[in-house]
């Protein structure tokens, strides 16, 4: 669960209200987070009260798996393109964000700290070199 909306509604939310023509603003906003959010709301309704039911078939085990492979694969594709080949320049790069990953999954760092770090590292290596 997250605290605060990720940035595809951040940034929806911000077309919605800079951008032309009428409504923007305020009511464009809204009008863009309730695209935004009303699919999901209607899929999540209309399936929800056969859930209890459905989760225990093969079938819906199959799509669930099926859905997870899939979000992963493109988390994946998101993180190579533009992330990774943006900012990953220098072989010390890599080394740094691997310490960062592995700073987060096997020791268990806390997030803001690891964020911190990897700053810091990256800030020192770019003023050696």
């Amino acid at each position: 669960a997250q605290a605060i909306p990720g940035p595809l509604f951040t940034f929806a939310a911000y077309l919605g209200a800079s951008l032309g023509p009428q409504p923007n603003g305020l009511p464009g906003a809204a009008i863009a987070l309730v695209a935004v959010f009303l699919p999901g709301l209607l899929i999540l309704l209309g399936v929800l009260p056969f859930w209890a039911s459905l989760r225990h078939t093969p079938a819906a085990q199959a799509a669930l798996r099926g859905t997870n492979a899939a979000v992963v694969g493109i988390l994946a594709a998101a993180l190579y393109d533009p992330v990774w080949t943006s900012a990953i320049i220098r072989p010390l790069d890599a080394v740094i964000a691997a310490a960062g990953f592995v700073a987060l999954t096997a020791l268990k760092a806390p997030p803001l700290a690891v964020v911190i770090g990897v700053v810091a590292a990256n800030l020192a290596v770019t003023a050696i070199t």
